[in-house]
């Protein structure tokens, strides 16, 4: 077998599952999805670990396979990365092959192919912690196919993908209340109208 960054060589398979949730100091920093792609990928090619990260909603999931001792280191730094918290760990277990072998970390945040995704559809909005026990299978299942089908296109996106770590939360913010926000905008504009007319009413 050859060693290449498609076909990464490891004396054995684990895969490594977790969810965490974001905090503060991670969202105070604009560049913090960039931040943690720009050196994973990095340090992941270096290390043969191949995988996805994914954020939204204020939560990570992310999908890591390489030997279990890379794994482990891993995992250890990422317990003291203040950028999220409350790690909880999926799974940690052999596997027979990789997932995501030419991916050393593809970053996604939430898409919209995702959300009329049938599966996925029913696991929106994005909340990993309230999901039943196997979702999160389901969840990598689609991930899986999502990967294959650009492999089989050759539609490979370039890592890592420049996102706004607020900008991403905030737009779900408002894409979860939209209506609330348009409602609000109108009754503000009628207000706005109203009080013009009082104004300009006395002055004739």
């Amino acid at each position: 077998m050859v060693n290449d960054s498609t076909n990464p060589v490891t004396t054995d398979l684990y895969q490594l599952v977790y969810i965490s949730r974001i905090t503060s100091t991670g969202l105070s920093s604009p560049s913090t999805l960039n931040d943690i792609s720009e050196i994973a990928v990095e340090r992941n090619q270096t290390d043969e670990i191949t995988g996805i990260l994914c954020y939204g909603n204020g939560y990570f999931l992310q999908c890591v396979e390489g030997s279990e001792q890379a794994l482990t280191n891993l995992k250890n730094r990422l317990l003291v990365d203040d950028r999220h918290k409350d790690m909880n760990v999926l799974d940690f277990s052999a596997i027979d092959e990789r997932r995501f072998s030419s991916w050393s970390l593809r970053s996604i945040t939430l898409e919209r192919w995702m959300t009329r995704d049938p599966v996925l559809k029913k696991l929106m909005p994005f909340k990993p912690y309230s999901w039943s026990v196997d979702e999160w299978r389901r969840f990598l299942d689609v991930l899986q196919g999502y990967y294959e089908e650009q492999i089989r296109t050759g539609n490979i996106d370039t890592q890592p993908i420049k996102y706004s770590t607020l900008g991403v939360t905030l737009s779900k913010v408002v894409g979860q209340h939209q209506a609330f926000f348009l409602i609000q905008t109108v009754l503000g504009s009628m207000i706005v109208i109203a009080l013009l007319w009082l104004m300009l009413s006395d002055k004739i």
